[in-house]
């Protein structure tokens, strides 16, 4: 009798020892030295998460790892996507950030006043992004912005998400804006917030832009924006030189020093500051504007005064040169 308790006593120290060591190992620094990204494809069984993540060097022995994600009842928890383990991560880090699904975000950028080839060029060539991008979007049809992924959207996705930001934006900026403007259409007010995106880039700027614009439009004036010409010959693409008399005079439905109103289509994708600006402009009469020398511009109610500051932009410039 006294030999079984003592063999149940011993049995219970080893049973705990061995409790106390799963524990303390559970929670111990891992091996990684550094910042390590693994991946974990859908469906990856947990003995192959394991192994991978030995292999990686993000645990030391796969067999510990499931052993305690079994008893923990966590290996039905992990997530499938690309993990970035921090250096000497424990194991209960790592089955944290596999539970949470904390997988890698990463960056897209698309600039304000791209245009919609530009930006289609961008998702191709993104080495994170999968699949075919697709058709190439309409001019003027996304919202240049920041945008976060993770591994796995493919670029058709990623044109889609874009679509549906511009989408969003409009459909909440519409309703909210003022009266009496005489841009009629969400359309409408995209083309002319392309036009207030090329021509500065000064944002306290865009709501002075778009009301000189909006006053031409009600006088019925054109709108003589040089970015239209721009874009009928190039695109949208530096041009490289200065824009020729004839290209001035040319009809093209690009052309609004020839033609009244808007031209035909957006010539880029105007970012959200610029759609808002058309759609709540500045208070202002103005009606024309010319570099001031500095990046900036300065305006003019009347044809008099503009012509005084075009003759100052020009001294500037011939300073300048």
């Amino acid at each position: 009798m006294l030999r079984f308790l003592a063999v149940l006593v011993i049995l219970a120290a080893i049973a705990g020892g061995a409790w106390f060591w799963e524990q303390q190992n559970w929670q111990a620094a891992g091996p990684s030295p550094a910042y390590t990204v693994v991946m974990v494809a859908p469906g990856d069984h947990v003995a192959t998460i394991a192994e991978n993540l030995q292999k990686a060097g993000v645990v030391a022995n796969a067999n510990l790892f499931r052993l305690g994600l079994r008893l923990r009842h966590e290996q039905t928890g992990l997530k499938a996507g690309e993990y970035g383990f921090p250096a000497h991560a424990s194991m209960a880090d790592v089955t944290g950030i596999l539970v949470a699904g904390k997988s890698i975000e990463h960056k897209l950028t698309a600039a304000e006043g791209l245009t919609s080839q530009m930006i289609y060029d961008i998702v191709k060539k993104d080495p994170v992004l999968v699949g075919d991008a697709g058709a190439m979007p309409e001019e003027g049809t996304l919202l240049p912005e920041t945008y976060l992924f993770t591994r796995g959207m493919t670029r058709a996705q990623m044109l889609n998400k874009m679509r549906k930001a511009q989408k969003e934006l409009i459909a909440a900026q519409w309703p909210a804006r003022i009266g009496n403007l005489p841009i009629k259409t969400p359309q409408e007010a995209i083309i002319l917030a392309s036009i207030v995106e090329k021509e500065t880039g000064i944002p306290e700027e865009r709501r002075h832009i778009a009301a000189v614009f909006e006053n031409r439009l009600r006088l019925g004036m054109k709108l003589q924006s040089d970015p239209t010409i721009i874009y009928g010959i190039t695109k949208g693409y530096p041009i490289g030189r200065r824009i020729r008399q004839s290209e001035i005079d040319a009809q093209t439905p690009y052309n609004t020093y020839a033609i009244p109103g808007l031209p035909v289509g957006p010539i880029c994708n105007p970012g959200k500051d610029a759609i808002v600006a058309v759609l709540n402009p500045a208070g202002s009469d103005d009606l024309y504007f010319v570099a001031n020398g500095t990046g900036g511009h300065v305006f003019a109610a009347t044809m008099a005064e503009h012509e005084k500051n075009v003759a100052n932009w020009r001294k500037i410039h011939a300073a300048q040169h």
